[in-house]
């Protein structure tokens, strides 16, 4: 790949995707109330509920290197495999940081989303509204 299309491709690459913004659009419909892609929270989870001590993340089969769908790109190897690895570690710190202050974290992969769509905004919605429960208490 030359770098001007390798340019290209990075520089598309948004914050939020279009698979982020459908599944909030759904459980805005299912009247959940949530903030989205929270920086001043660590790790910037897509959806944070702070009342409910709630964090979800959406991650990525490429960016967060899922053991089905991740794969390495061919070419700047070492780069990729430092960057990937490096990424999946902040994963297991912003899990090990939210499990340790007693919030409920959820990590949903891209793959879940698009295989079952409906299962998946069920899912979250059940999860959400089981951490409600438990933080009514």
């Amino acid at each position: 790949m030359v770098d001007q299309q390798r340019s290209k491709i990075m520089s598309s690459i948004k914050a939020v995707s279009k698979l982020e913004s459908l599944v909030t659009q759904e459980l805005w419909k299912k009247g959940l109330r949530f903030r989205r892609n929270v920086r001043g929270m660590v790790g910037t989870p897509d959806i944070a509920i702070k009342k409910y001590k709630v964090v979800i993340f959406i991650d990525s089969c490429f960016w967060h290197f899922c053991p089905i769908h991740g794969k390495m790109p061919k070419s700047n190897i070492d780069f990729w495999k430092k960057k990937l690895e490096r990424n999946q570690e902040r994963d297991k710190e912003h899990t090990q940081f939210y499990l340790q202050k007693g919030w409920h974290i959820l990590r949903i992969w891209e793959h879940e989303i698009r295989q079952d769509f409906d299962k998946t905004i069920e899912k979250i919605a059940t999860f959400i509204e089981d951490a409600k429960s438990v933080e009514a208490i």
